[in-house]
């Protein structure tokens, strides 16, 4: 057992692709050992050995825990320390004392000793890092998809008559499957012959993406319902806004401290704006902006078709509030009736996953 006598230190990690730099410093800032260490599990366990050396670690700041940083975190989470997410080192800092790789693993362990660091690590290995991947992937196939069949659009209107007459007034499902069907010359030679060949392989590339999309859909959709049953009953939420408020809180609930954190998070706080004898407050245009793009899709399914949302905007807009601004009153809403409900999911799946 380690002795309350025992100095306190604190490790900030700077993180790369390939390698690591860490830093230990006393709890009063005086440096006392940095190293590089590859960033493999050997590089890991080195980490962990030269840290082992201290009875009293106070905290660990890691830089890119989401990303190059995931690797170690998971290491220092598993090996009971307290793992805090250090943003990059400011421009201005950079710029008046250089740029090194010791240099960013001081700074992170002294922004962790001044408190400027305080966030908890997102822990990536449960429901939400799971859906991370698949949301991720489905995104650039439908953004691709998307793509494609704007090519083709263009395509046809700069092509041959011939090509564009033929395919005219066709629905994006049937344009797709006849292209696809065609049977160009192997070797073209024409324009029109060359223009036919790439329409057939940029409706097949349509269909390969489509197909992808639907199935990360319906996987997505799977493991929403089996473990975010709750989400799922929200009125206006569809998968994939649920999916991303649930990767903008983490596979950790204990990130979230309040209704009012998760709100900030989403970009959907009030933000005072007020000016001479206006009152007023507008949206914080912080914040996750995919996630805001989540609330605000739910928003405007609610005021289309949900009575209650309605009769609220209509008696908002009788109160002289602006369509933006009521719609700013209703991500606030939104966000605190989803907080419990996101904290419930989150909790028993880690709670299984720790188990």
């Amino acid at each position: 057992m380690h002795k309350d006598t025992d100095p306190a230190v604190i490790v900030g990690i700077d993180t790369h692709a390939d390698t690591h730099h860490l830093a230990v410093i006393t709890s009063y800032g005086r440096p006392l050992v940095d190293l590089k260490i590859p960033a493999t599990p050997a590089g890991y366990r080195q980490a962990l050995d030269t840290i082992t050396k201290y009875p009293r670690v106070d905290k660990v700041g890691i830089e890119c825990t989401g990303s190059y940083g995931a690797g170690i975190t998971r290491e220092f989470t598993a090996a009971g320390y307290r793992v805090v997410e250090v943003n990059r080192p400011n421009k201005f800092d950079r710029r008046r004392q250089g740029k090194t790789d010791q240099f960013d693993a001081y700074v992170a362990a002294e922004a962790v000793l001044s408190g400027r660091a305080t966030a908890i690590p997102k822990s990536n290995d449960g429901l939400v890092q799971s859906l991370r991947v698949l949301r991720t992937t489905r995104t650039s196939a439908v953004r691709d998809r998307t793509a494609t069949i704007n090519q083709i659009t263009t395509m046809l209107v700069a092509g041959p008559d011939n090509l564009r007459e033929k395919y005219r007034g066709l629905t994006t499902a049937k344009l797709i499957t006849t292209l696809a069907a065609t049977r160009p010359p192997a070797e073209p030679i024409t324009a029109s012959e060359s223009t036919a060949v790439a329409l057939r392989l940029l409706a097949r590339r349509y269909k390969f993406l489509n197909e992808q999309a639907t199935d990360l859909t319906h996987q997505i959709t799977r493991l929403l319902k089996e473990h975010a049953p709750a989400l799922m009953d929200v009125y206006g939420a569809g998968p994939d806004s649920i999916a991303q408020l649930l990767i903008t809180a983490g596979d950790n609930p204990e990130r979230l401290r309040s209704e009012r954190h998760f709100a900030a998070l989403a970009g959907a706080s009030p933000i005072p704006a007020s000016s001479g004898k206006t009152n007023r407050h507008r949206l914080n245009r912080g914040g996750d902006r995919q996630a805001n793009s989540a609330l605000h899709r739910i928003i405007l399914v609610r005021m289309h078709y949900e009575q209650r949302t309605r009769d609220y905007v209509e008696r908002r807009i009788d109160e002289g509030k602006s369509k933006r601004e009521i719609m700013r009153c209703l991500k606030r809403y939104l966000a605190r009736e989803l907080f419990p409900l996101i904290v419930a999911t989150l909790k028993p799946v880690q709670s299984r996953s720790s188990a």
